[in-house]
């Protein structure tokens, strides 16, 4: 018996050095997409100012997890990434964990896309709606 308990013991130690590696892994794709701009930066309370005032056009994504027309637009929003990386900055910020910036913007309706120039509100863009329109926001604002 003892010889299987150890068995036991040591393909646990194995089944974990396998997840750490995989975890490790995933966050550094994570990581690297995020470099390039592929995927939404994570926008809070404490960073929201700093993305907005660093990048010439934004475009922020107030969403919350529970929100049904939020998770369609999330691939949307994933796509803009690709799309317009170097160009536009896309993020994302749940209004849920962030409430400071939810009320500073007066944001009551979600997904509420706020379109940000030169740190400054230059439009908003109210609940779901198509890629091509949120691209002719975007286009306009790039000039």
């Amino acid at each position: 018996m003892n010889g299987e308990h150890e068995q036991f013991i040591s393909e646990d130690v194995e089944l974990k050095r396998i997840r750490m590696k995989r975890l490790k892994e995933l966050m550094e794709q994570k990581e690297k997409k995020q470099e390039r701009n592929m995927e939404p930066h994570h926008v809070t309370d404490s960073n929201f100012n700093e993305i907005v005032n660093k990048n010439n056009l934004a475009l922020i994504d107030c969403w919350a997890p529970w929100c049904g027309p939020c998770q369609a637009l999330g691939p949307t929003i994933e796509e803009l990434c690709a799309q317009y990386a170097g160009k536009v900055l896309i993020g994302k910020l749940n209004v849920d964990e962030n409430p400071e910036i939810t009320e500073q913007f007066q944001i009551f309706t979600i997904p509420t896309m706020l379109v940000m120039k030169d740190g400054k509100e230059v439009e908003r863009i109210v609940g779901l709606c198509p890629k091509n329109h949120i691209e002719t926001v975007l286009k306009k604002h790039l000039r």
